[in-house]
């Protein structure tokens, strides 16, 4: 049965045994403990094939008491182990054998380690010369991708290794005669959906929890991996391109 945090049934659990649910009435029964989960977050789990409701002969979705638990399992992994989505279908693929599987242990959030424990070192970046020997490209070249805002030095010095990626691909998009200035709109476009992702995990830093807090950065990175998805097929769809 779906708990609360207390371990106390939760509200409108033992109502919804045995009948189907909306799915607003499955995000009523879940935002107790996860205070976080939206009606879009529960699509889409659905998306990814964690938990599949039934549907009405007018398509609308009808969920049972076991999806609200296997909801709820998906997000304490979330939350606590900090599983990636292909981890949990695993562990889920595993409960569904009866099989016995062993989770992480609960990862503590940065505001709860031992601050005189050894700390992470800063992240690697590489000086300019670097980058030039890694992309291939030239001083005429970086300046022009910095001028256009698609490059850009860390504030201490150095490029990090996501920037490092970037200018591999804008090089490699050079190659077919694409220049720096040709690539604005793709700058401003990630721009408008890092706005978007931005939105959506700005209530969870900032919320008293420190878990939920933690559990943003995991957010954020799926928000952002749909994006890219999303834009590719978008891209696929204009060009009338399959899907590779």
């Amino acid at each position: 049965m779906l708990r609360t945090p207390s371990g106390g049934a939760a509200p409108g659990a033992a109502a919804a045994e045995g009948r189907l649910m909306s799915i607003g009435a499955v995000l009523g029964l879940l935002r107790d403990e996860f205070p976080e989960v939206t009606i879009s977050k529960i699509r889409f789990l659905e998306a990814e094939g964690l938990v599949e409701p039934q549907r009405t002969p007018s398509g609308y979705r009808k969920f049972t008491l076991r999806d609200v638990e296997r909801l709820a399992q998906v997000l304490r992994m979330q939350r606590d182990h900090y599983l990636p989505l292909k981890v949990i279908r695993e562990h889920l693929d595993a409960f569904d054998a009866g099989e016995q599987v062993a989770l992480p242990a609960q990862a503590a959030p940065a505001e709860l380690l031992d601050p005189a424990a050894p700390q992470p070192g800063p992240p690697v970046r590489v000086d300019r010369a670097e980058l030039l020997a890694r992309t291939g490209a030239d001083e005429r070249e970086l300046a022009q991708w910095e001028s256009y805002g698609l490059i850009e030095a860390h504030p201490e010095g150095g490029y990090d290794a996501e920037t490092v990626n970037i200018a591999k691909l804008v090089r490699d998009l050079g190659a077919f005669g694409l220049e720096a200035r040709h690539l604005r709109a793709v700058k401003a476009a990630a721009d408008r959906d890092a706005g978007l992702v931005e939105q959506v995990v700005a209530p969870l830093r900032r919320h008293r929890n420190p878990q939920t807090r933690a559990h943003a950065e995991a957010t954020a990175r799926e928000l952002a991996a749909l994006t890219v998805r999303l834009h590719g097929a978008l891209v696929h769809s204009a060009l009338g391109l399959r899907q590779i």
